[in-house]
């Protein structure tokens, strides 16, 4: 129930603790200053009723000659009332003759005392200190007694009155100021707090507007952001600001990761269905063919032989999707020393007795070079570079085939080198995707499906490598590096 009675928002709330703190400072300032003033006050009445109790005896009792009535036969010791200003309060008690009464602007006329009031006064404690006692019919007093020689109590005080009406005044007075001053901040409190907050403001409209792009799917164009004036990280808005900020860029690029990947995703199946459908057509066809000429041997062996070539092309292009899917996966491939070396040395023999037309080198330094790996995965990824150059250059071309250990030592550069064409423009940024072919047109002359140069980058990644690509026409260097 009290948390539905607290301000919600961020500038109500620092507006009630301002204007409640000022409020308790003023109360308490307040407090003090009046606690201060009632008590120099009180201390200034009983050093004036000290003053008095020693001034009683300098004049005769009005209303009364001098040693005479209404006190009866007094002798040189018993006093008269001084020179008091009217309220001054005295009294003499005896026991028997006890009197008090209160002086008045007609000085030979005093107020006296009811009985009950000189009851009061018989209880105050004759030790020469002041204290405070409240009359019946008489009001406040503050009082101090003494004993005279004859034993008589001489009682003097003076009236509170005017303290009470200076405290209750400056106590009003206070109270006023206080709530002017709570109502001053307040007011100021709302301006000021909106204006500190502004920037605070602008950094949650620039949220708002972010939360209502849709961002669901489809190419994303997120170029909302908190302006650079609200960016300063010494400020704690800054702060937020330069968060917001960091947060929209990662999130931009995270969309554009994903749109690539649908983007990819989409293109990745319509060429897997292309290339599925093709061998798929051709077995098609030929079966048909063979249904059609049953006793035609020379028909159906070529078809059966057609049927077979292109059932192993779409078996080694499911099986290298399965291998991608599964380096995707993380799946661990095998560890064991490999020797590079004579890797290389089997792999560049094979490739002149398939390509005897191009001119194959091979630079290898005099010792052994080793990996940890997965040995026939590297044998993959060697056999697919060499294949590639093989396929996309023409006769006469030399590839150069070289391994080296690289600069820091704690890896392996292999590179496969050639002087051909080189790849057409913009194909060098997108050699490693998948199904990407220097031959726009679909056709298969090199027998490929484009997942050749994707299957390198795959499996240099699942060893801890990488695989880049440099090309211009006559110097194109496929370069894989991996760690030892």
């Amino acid at each position: 129930m009290l948390s539905r009675l607290l301000p919600r928002t961020l500038t109500a709330r620092l507006v009630v603790t301002a204007v409640g703190l000022v409020a308790v400072v003023s109360l308490v300032i307040a407090t003090l200053t009046t606690l201060a003033i009632h008590r120099s006050l009180v201390d200034r009445l009983d050093s004036d009723v000290q003053s008095a109790l020693r001034r009683v005896t300098e004049m005769p009792m009005p209303g009364s000659p001098p040693r005479e009535a209404p006190y009866g036969d007094l002798d040189d010791d018993r006093p008269g009332p001084g020179n008091q200003a009217p309220g001054t309060l005295i009294g003499f008690l005896d026991g028997t003759g006890s009197r008090a009464f209160v002086l008045t602007e007609a000085y030979d006329e005093p107020r006296d005392l009811p009985d009950e009031a000189v009851e009061e006064l018989d209880d105050v404690p004759v030790d020469g200190r002041v204290h405070a006692v409240d009359l019946e019919g008489a009001g406040d007093y503050r009082v101090a007694a003494r004993t005279l020689r004859d034993g008589t109590t001489l009682v003097s005080g003076l009236p509170t009155r005017d303290v009470d009406d200076t405290v209750a005044a400056l106590l009003g007075i206070e109270l006023l100021l206080t709530l002017l001053g709570v109502g001053a901040a307040a007011g100021l409190g709302v301006v000021l707090v909106r204006r500190q907050l502004r920037p605070l403001t602008e950094v949650a409209a620039t949220a708002d507007r972010v939360s209502r792009l849709p961002l669901g799917a489809g190419e994303i164009d997120l170029d909302e952001r908190v302006p650079d004036h609200l960016t300063d990280e010494r400020t704690e808005t800054g702060q937020v600001g330069a968060a917001l900020n960091r947060l929209l860029v990662h999130v931009e690029s995270s969309l554009e990761a994903r749109h690539r990947s649908e983007q990819q995703v989409r293109q990745f199946v319509a060429d897997a269905s292309h290339e599925l459908r093709t061998p798929l057509a051709t077995i098609h066809g030929y079966a048909e063919l063979s249904r059609r000429t049953p006793d035609d041997p020379v028909s159906l062996g070529s078809a059966l032989h057609k049927v077979e070539t292109e059932a192993d092309r779409m078996s080694a292009l499911v099986e290298d999707l399965l291998l991608l899917a599964r380096l995707d996966a993380g799946r661990p491939l095998e560890r064991a020393e490999v020797d590079l070396t004579h890797l290389l040395l089997e792999s560049v023999t094979d490739a002149r007795v398939l390509g005897p037309d191009h001119h194959w080198r091979l630079a290898l330094p005099d010792e052994p070079l080793t990996v940890t790996g997965d040995e026939h995965r590297l044998h993959q990824v060697v056999r697919n570079l060499l294949g590639n150059a093989r396929a996309h250059t023409p006769p006469g071309t030399t590839v150069t085939v070289a391994a080296a250990p690289t600069a820091q030592g704690d890896g392996v550069r292999l590179t496969v080198h050639d002087d051909g064409p080189g790849l057409g423009p913009g194909l060098a940024a997108e050699a490693f995707d998948r199904f990407t072919r220097g031959d726009s047109s679909r056709t298969r002359s090199s027998g490929g499906a484009g997942l050749g140069l994707s299957l390198v980058a795959a499996i240099a990644e699942a060893h801890g490598g990488t695989a880049q690509v440099g090309s211009e026409p006559g110097d194109t260097t496929f370069a894989v590096t991996l760690p030892r």
